[in-house]
């Protein structure tokens, strides 16, 4: 079969190269020939650099690293489903519910993004970068499972169009495109993307919603616990995912370990997500002790702050972005530290705004250039100047 599939790319690359008929839709017929087979292309000339990392590999260990939280996601979707109709599920039935959801999602997502991609690979006449593999994943990992699929096409296009390709493509971004597409459509369409929408299944019975555990420690409560315990909710169900919420947001324990994998293969900086983690952990301690704190988030602890909502999630696969983030290690630190930062004081200062995760990277995003440029010049200043 190996040989069947390399005998058809032999024979059909006259035709998109070099001055074939169809040289117009090689970056379509490379990434092709790309999924099937490793780049064979080799440098012949000195220096020689060996790497076992390209593009490609770099993107398979982000999916490996997104797997437990995607499986625990489609779970959970089908898991919170079976509550919401009063059943005690099974865990196949459980699987089977929540893909029944969550797969379409993630199938719209890679189709429609890669459309976009294939068009622009065209037109640009540059070759079609993996980038895609991990935001088609990551985008509807953001999302809740009840969103109309029309709407995860339509947040995929405006992530690759505006939050990619407008800046160059891949390599050239300023901000996350998974992240970017979310934003979009957490702004235009409100009522799909936020309130009690996070459980699927109501098709199966009659008022069946969901508050996340953001949108009950956001409601004024004075004591978090409280707010949680009313609700249903604990600390060790925040932790393990099993609540309502965002596909790929809900486990802080598979969000962990995927930050795990990444830094342990050094996929991912550990200073961002360090950074982040103890950006926030600071932050919340500080307005912990602030006295006359009354609302929900003032008095939560830094426990809380983790584990509910999508932080873990951010700072792992989002904020770790190798392009949109920071480049200089000093400039990683500070990058991680403030959207920790952020995300504490846009929960604690906009109630009604609870995931402060997302606008957090994405308005980083935008000053990470400035933090490379800050660094390298001060750094640059240190220097001893030839006598």
């Amino acid at each position: 079969m190996k040989n069947l599939v390399k005998k058809f790319f032999d024979d059909t690359r006259p035709l998109f190269t070099g001055n074939g008929k169809y040289k117009k839709y090689e970056p379509v017929w490379d990434a092709t020939k790309t999924f099937f087979f490793l780049p064979s292309a080799k440098i012949r000339v000195m220096p020689f650099v060996r790497d076992h990392l390209d593009l490609k590999r770099y993107m398979s260990i982000v999916i490996l690293a997104l797997l437990p939280v995607t499986f625990f996601g489609i779970y959970n979707a089908g898991y919170q489903a079976g509550i919401g109709t009063g059943e005690s599920w099974s865990i196949t039935k459980c699987f089977l519910m929540g893909a029944w959801y969550v797969l379409p999602m993630i199938i719209v997502s890679y189709v429609v993004g890669f459309a976009w991609e294939f068009l622009f690979a065209v037109v640009r006449g540059h070759k079609i970068s993996e980038g895609l593999l991990v935001t088609g994943l990551l985008f509807p990992l953001t999302l809740p499972p009840t969103i109309p699929l029309w709407q995860v096409a339509l947040g995929i296009s405006f992530g690759v169009v505006i939050g990619k390709e407008v800046f160059g493509g891949t390599g050239r971004n300023i901000l996350n495109p998974a992240l970017t597409g979310r934003a979009f459509l957490f702004f235009s369409y409100p009522v799909a993307m936020s309130g009690d929408v996070w459980v699927a299944g109501k098709h199966l019975v009659d008022g069946v919603t969901g508050a996340t555990a953001l949108s009950v420690t956001g409601a004024g409560e004075q004591s978090i616990t409280a707010a949680l315990s009313n609700a249903g909710y604990s600390l060790g169900q925040l932790f393990t995912g099993f609540v309502p919420g965002s596909v790929g947001e809900t486990s802080a324990l598979c969000c962990l370990i995927g930050a795990a994998i990444l830094m342990v293969t050094r996929i991912a900086n550990y200073r961002i997500i360090i950074g982040g983690i103890a950006g926030l952990v600071i932050t919340s301690i500080i307005i912990y002790l602030i006295p006359g704190g009354k609302e929900t988030w003032s008095n939560a602890g830094p426990l809380y702050h983790l584990c509910a909502g999508g932080f873990l999630f951010g700072i792992s696969f989002m904020a770790t972005d190798p392009v949109s983030a920071p480049g200089t290690n000093p400039g990683r630190w500070i990058f991680g530290g403030a959207i920790g930062f952020l995300t504490v004081i846009i929960r604690v200062g906009n109630p009604a705004f609870m995931e402060g995760v997302m606008l957090a990277i994405l308005f980083m995003n935008v000053f990470s250039p400035l933090l490379d440029h800050l660094v390298l010049k001060y750094k640059s200043s240190k220097r001893i100047p030839n006598v």
